[in-house]
């Protein structure tokens, strides 16, 4: 094999195989989340990639290494590089890799490392470029700081990208546009703001992107080796877990969002990788929550649960009356559910409920703005909320479903008159762009109080009528 050969094969497998890279041309060991995300950017299928950290991870060297190996790897590949202040990506992310490429022969005969470019010696349309924006430049000032990256092969890096603005970002994402091309994104940053890119990533948009959560907590063995066990211990025991600090920089999580949400992403990521042991919901009672679609980009909704567990949904779109009946009856079945809520706010179920009660079902319609049980909540719609999410809290375990992290973070409450009043739904679906159903499918559940298996069966049979008499037969 000629040494040009040998070249050729070396790239083809580092293409396919960052972490092979890593090891071969920078002679380092990548800690377990650093492997861990190589592996996610080197799925063709992976164009979003966020990286939630703690402080101090080794989270700037693996973005270099993306980046070198991006360039290395793809013909005449493109890369723009960003952080939340010039100075920022001067002093981090920049020198990064020069120390990186200065690591590799290779990297150090192939291209050439300057203040503002990373450039392929022998192609000037072959380069990593520093990009920086106005920070008191108008939104359009800002996004166009960033445009203009075209390429077959093209990325974009955004460091500290929790305090990056949205405009910034979207243009960043245009690189995803082009059809044919390989293009990709890849955002870092602690968990320092409750808005923005980062945040977005990791909650509202969850479901397109790939999110590797960095921590330093003491109790968490895929914990960062490089965070300071000793510091981290120290830092929990003189300001305690739920300190704003101590979950930014040593647990590498987000602050309570605000004082008004009813739930934190770290508290949905949470009841999303919980098992609940069977002997601990088989005594409650089966409940499913039917959430019916309104307009036609909203979703029909039905889901499961039992007492602290719950499965994954069934989600119809375009459904008439009776296919979402006749859907309802199926999941009955195969669920064997004893109580059925059916959203029948301004009677858009009323039609679903009639077909169930021809089939000798006994639906629940569940109107929002109906009275609540408890007169501390203003209508049934807050009261079911604050109970699913209380419960969520308290060790409720939900299914894997990204799209259902944004629906559970953006509601929050006040207080109006002595009352707990919810934020109005179309405020909701402005900021996510959609109606949050499977989060109102699985707050329906909790219409009622719960109660143990087969008693609302068991009342409502003592009180029916026995007849001979079927109008299907």
């Amino acid at each position: 094999m000629t040494l040009q050969d040998h070249l050729t094969e070396t790239i083809g497998r580092w293409a396919e195989q960052p972490w092979v890279m890593v090891r071969e041309a920078f002679d380092v060991e990548p800690d377990a989340w650093q492997d861990h995300a190589l592996h996610l950017i080197a799925k063709p299928e992976t164009q979003r990639l966020a990286l939630k950290a703690c402080k101090g991870p080794g989270k700037t060297a693996l973005l270099a290494w993306i980046i070198l190996w991006f360039l290395c790897t793809r013909f005449q590949s493109k890369v723009g590089a960003t952080s939340i202040t010039e100075a920022n990506i001067d002093s981090n992310l920049w020198p990064e890799l020069s120390k990186w490429q200065a690591r590799s022969k290779f990297l150090s005969s192939a291209f050439t490392w300057s203040a503002s470019r990373v450039s392929r010696n022998s192609d000037p349309n072959w380069f990593a470029v520093k990009r920086t924006w106005p920070k008191s430049g108008n939104a359009e000032a800002q996004a166009d700081a960033l445009a203009g990256l075209h390429a077959d092969k093209v990325m974009f890096v955004l460091d500290e990208s929790g305090g990056i603005p949205q405009n910034v970002m979207v243009t960043a994402e245009a690189v995803l546009a082009t059809e044919g091309s390989e293009g990709k994104v890849v955002i870092a940053g602690n968990p320092t703001h409750t808005s923005g890119p980062l945040y977005r990533a990791c909650t509202t948009d969850r479901a397109i992107w790939q999110v590797v959560t960095i921590t330093g907590d003491p109790d968490d063995p895929q914990r960062s080796p490089r965070i300071s066990l000793q510091w981290a211990n120290e830092q929990i025991t003189s300001y305690g877990r739920d300190n704003p600090w101590v979950m930014v920089n040593v647990l590498g999580q987000f602050p309570p969002v605000s004082i008004n949400a009813l739930l934190g992403a770290e508290e949905v990521e949470a009841a999303m990788h919980r098992h609940i042991r069977k002997p601990d919901y088989d005594w409650a009672q089966r409940r499913l929550g039917v959430d019916v679609a309104r307009f036609g980009d909203d979703r029909t909704v039905l889901f499961p649960r039992q007492g602290l567990a719950s499965w994954k949904p069934v989600v119809m779109r375009g459904a008439r009356t009776t296919e979402i009946s006749a859907r309802v009856i199926v999941a009955q079945q195969k669920f064997d559910a004893e109580i059925i809520f059916i959203d029948d706010t301004g009677h858009w179920g009323h039609g679903v409920i009639d077909q169930l009660h021809a089939a000798r079902m006994n639906p629940i319609g569940v109107n929002y703005a109906g009275k609540a049980n408890d007169p501390r909540y203003k209508n049934k719609r807050v009261e079911m909320w604050l109970k699913g999410c209380e419960a969520i809290r308290n060790g409720a375990a939900l299914p894997y479903l990204p799209d259902m992290i944004g629906e559970l973070t953006e509601p929050t409450y006040t207080f109006h008159s002595g009352v707990f009043v919810l934020e109005d739904k179309d405020e909701i679906k402005k900021r996510l762009g959609k109606s949050p159903d499977l989060a109102d499918a699985y707050m329906q559940t909790y219409a009622m109080p719960e109660m143990p298996g087969k008693i609302v069966a068991a009342a409502r049979g003592s009180g029916q009528a026995e007849t001979e008499w079927n109008p299907y037969r």
